[in-house]
This record gives C-alpha cells, sequence and structure tokens, in this order.
C-alpha cells in the first residue's frame, strides 16, 4: 500500500496540548481526532492497531472457555435500581430520557445488564460454570478527561463475567482470568503485574489490577521486584495449576495505593527488593460473590429442590487504552522512534526507496518486494513520495512498522539494506527476510 494513497494526516511537531508520550504521537501521526473533550475520532492507523488488540483479547478469552456476546450501550435504569447502584453509581453515569419519558443510562459497565440476561435464561446448575464476555463501547463521564485516550470519556473495552455454584468454582473461574491476563499482556509484549486492589464502585472483596510501569501512570504501586521474574509459561488450565499460579504472584508483596500499608511493606519486602512507582492499570479482574445476583434474584435450581443465589465476578481489559498504554511503553520520544510489536503493529514492514523523477527502477523494486511479502502474509507500508530518504525514515519511524526495508545507494543485486527500527541495518535476501519475519510471527 503507497502512503501517499493513505489516509495518514501526519503533523510535523507535537501538538501544545498534548502531555504525555501517548497522546503527541496519536495525534502527530493521525491515529485519532479529537471529536470533543475526552471523546475521539478513530483514524485508519490507530483503529487498525486498536482492532489487532482486540483480537488477541478476544482469542485469549476463548482459550479460558469465554463466551462473547455483544449488549447494548444503553440500558435501562430499572436494573441499575434493582442492584442500588442507580443513585450510587455518581455523577460519572451519563443518565439520558426516551422520547417516552423513560430513564436510561449510557453503560459505564454492565453487572447489571448481564445479570440480567443471566436471570432470564439460565434455571439449572447442571448449565454452570458460565463464562460470558463482549467488547462494547463504554461511557464515563470523567470530570477531567485528559492524556488522550488515557483517560478519556469514551473508551472501547472488553468486560467478562462469571457465574458459578460455589466460592471454590467462582476462585476458579477468577484464576482463568488471571492466567489469560497474563497470557494476553505477553502476547502485547507488555510485562503487567497483578496488584492487590480496591474494589471502588464494582464492589466484592477480591481484585486485581494489572499495571504496566511508566512514568505518566496515574497509578502508584509499592511492589517487591522479584514479582518481575515470574510467568504463566508453565500453568495449565486446571484447577490446581491456576491455584498455583495465584499463589506465586501473591506471595510478593505487590498493591495500588488504595491498599498500600507502609508497616506491611518495609516488614514483608527487604529494601534492596522495594520498588515505589507510578503505573497505568491496563486490567483489572473482580470478585464479588452474590452483590449483584441477590438483589436481581438471579438464582439457580440445586440437588434437591433448593436455589441459591450465583456467585459472580467481573472482568475488564482497556482495549483502547492499551494503544495508548503500548506507547507510552515503548516510543523512544528522545529519537522519535516508536516500534510498534509485531503483533498489533499497523504495518508490519516499511518498504522506504530513494525516489527519482527520472527513474522509476527503485520503486519498481519497492512493489516487487511488496508482492513477495504479500504472499507470505506480511503487511506493508510503501513510501513513494518524493521525499529525501532520511525524512521518510523519520517518518517511517514515527509509524512505527518494526521492520524497514530501505533501497537506496546501498542496495546491490539481491541484497536489501533490512533493519529492526532502531537497530543497524543489514544486507540480506528477501528468502531470509521473510523467514525472519514469519519465525516473528510465529511468536505471537
Amino acid at each position: 500500500m503507497y502512503i501517499s494513497k493513505l489516509f495518514i494526516p501526519i503533523l510535523k511537531n507535537n501538538p501544545s496540548e498534548a502531555k504525555i508520550k501517548s497522546h503527541q504521537l496519536m495525534l502527530r501521526v493521525g491515529m485519532i481526532k479529537q471529536s470533543s473533550a475526552g471523546i475521539y475520532s478513530w483514524l485508519p492507523l490507530g483503529f487498525k492497531v486498536m482492532k489487532k488488540i482486540e483480537q488477541i483479547v478476544r482469542e485469549e478469552q476463548n482459550k479460558i472457555g469465554a463466551q462473547e456476546i455483544l449488549m447494548p450501550t444503553i440500558q435501562s435504569s430499572e436494573i441499575w435500581k434493582e442492584s442500588g447502584r442507580y443513585e450510587d453509581y455518581g455523577e460519572e453515569m451519563l443518565r439520558i430520557k426516551d422520547r417516552q419519558n423513560r430513564e436510561m443510562l449510557y453503560g459505564p459497565t454492565n453487572e447489571e445488564l448481564v445479570t440480567d440476561i443471566f436471570r432470564s435464561s439460565v434455571k439449572s446448575y447442571k448449565t454452570l460454570p458460565q463464562l460470558l464476555y463482549h467488547i462494547q463501547w463504554k461511557f464515563r463521564d470523567e470530570i477531567r478527561p485528559r492524556f488522550g485516550i488515557m483517560r478519556c470519556r469514551e473508551f472501547f473495552m472488553k468486560d467478562a463475567y462469571s457465574f458459578d455454584i460455589t466460592d471454590e468454582d467462582a476462585n476458579f473461574s477468577y484464576n482463568k482470568f488471571f492466567l489469560s491476563y497474563l497470557r494476553t499482556f505477553k502476547r502485547l509484549d507488555l510485562k503487567a503485574i497483578p496488584m492487590a486492589a480496591d474494589t471502588g464502585p464494582i464492589g466484592g472483596n477480591l481484585s486485581h489490577e494489572f499495571i504496566i510501569l511508566a512514568e505518566t501512570g496515574e497509578s502508584k504501586i509499592y511492589t517487591d521486584k522479584r514479582i518481575f521474574e515470574l510467568d504463566s509459561d508453565d500453568t495449565e488450565l486446571e484447577r490446581n495449576s491456576l491455584k498455583s499460579l495465584r499463589e506465586k504472584f501473591d506471595e510478593f508483596y505487590s498493591v495500588t495505593d488504595e491498599k498500600f500499608d507502609k508497616k506491611e511493606f518495609e516488614k514483608k519486602v527487604i529494601e534492596k527488593n522495594r520498588l515505589q512507582t507510578k503505573g497505568i492499570e491496563v486490567g483489572h479482574i473482580f470478585y464479588f460473590g452474590d452483590k449483584y445476583s441477590k438483589p436481581m434474584n438471579a438464582s439457580v435450581d440445586l440437588p434437591g429442590g433448593k436455589k441459591d443465589f450465583v456467585k459472580m465476578g467481573s472482568y475488564g481489559i482497556g482495549v483502547s487504552r492499551l494503544v495508548g498504554a503500548i506507547i507510552e511503553a515503548k516510543y523512544d520520544e528522545k529519537n522519535e522512534i516508536m516500534k510498534w510489536p509485531i503483533s498489533v503493529a499497523p504495518y508490519e514492514v516499511s518498504i522506504i526507496p530513494m525516489m527519482n523523477k527520472n527513474d522509476t527502477s527503485s520503486l519498481d523494486k519497492a512493489n516487487n518486494i511488496d508482492i513477495e511479502l504479500r504472499k507470505s502474509n506480511i503487511e506493508t507500508i510503501i513510501d513513494d513520495t518524493d521525499e529525501n530518504l532520511s525524512s521518510k525514515v523519520k517518518k517511517m519511524n514515527l509509524i512505527g512498522a518494526p521492520y524497514q526495508i530501505i533501497i537506496g545507494k546501498q542496495t546491490e543485486g539481491d541484497l536489501l539494506e533490512f533493519k529492526e527500527i532502531g537497530k543497524e541495518p543489514r544486507k540480506i535476501k528477501i528468502a531470509e527476510i521473510i523467514k525472519i519475519l514469519k519465525e516473528q510471527k510465529a511468536k505471537i
């Protein structure tokens, strides 16, 4: 695809209103455009990245047996009044009325709506457990939206909900999502640490936030550095293995500021392992038992004719926020280089030919390379503009395709100047380039 034919409105300089890396880059390379305070249009480049993140999130949800549904953005106030949250939720909820004067709301979350769906359809314990999720737009009327998509009013989110008979079964479901989140963020090339967190307006008594370290983060975190050495590679999707995984992470002190206790921190973590810093919340999971099922009468028939209210949890990932979070983690602001993980890069390879009005051989070569790469399902972008080579490289460094092929004076015969963005180039053949890229994509 030629860059001249793409809708990528690149700015020469960072917009003055943008204060953090992700907001600056997303406006500068035309990933988003502000519509109103805290509300953005997603343009092709940004939308492409977000949809790739969405697909990884979806795949990891499906792997643990969660089933995808789609709930509406507009909800009736009646079910929120049933749960008792309609007045309690506060001014972040956008309340509206339809033409029949019925009270409606733009959903900030979906515990009530999914509970209503469940109670009307599931009557017997034999159908449990049920894990349901959807990926949908949410709206929360932030009093001070800022930092672009990192704290905005309308955002794209995956939220999932579990329904179980007992607390033990519910913990098994909770641990499934715990594992799926670790694996999701790993595929996004992010090190997200699960931290004990406050449950906030969702409620319940068990909660973990998944945090990536970032100076621009709004979450204050206190943790044992050794937690960064843990992984989930050997975890199987069965009860004891998942329980061991949770215990492995819970062994290390790791909390957000709402849960912080200085004495406990200093007692449990020796000084050289203490880390006090900031981070970005990219996921949050909750277990809240019958907080919603009891007031909304979501019960199932048990053996012996008894009934009981189902035990529930909810599990959120900020899909749109992850676009900004990856930028905060990966963007080299000083050198103006963005390297997207290949799993979500808008383009995997940028082809940069040195153009000459009287000689189309470089562009012809770029087109032939493009054909070969696309045969192997490798996404490419060709800079066919008449800018000088240095300007083209700088532009492609901002767009952030993780690999570049430069067709210039150093290109000889069937050897191509190939480089991973931000590193020194090397001269190799197209077959070797394809092999390298296939190996990288296979790791996703």
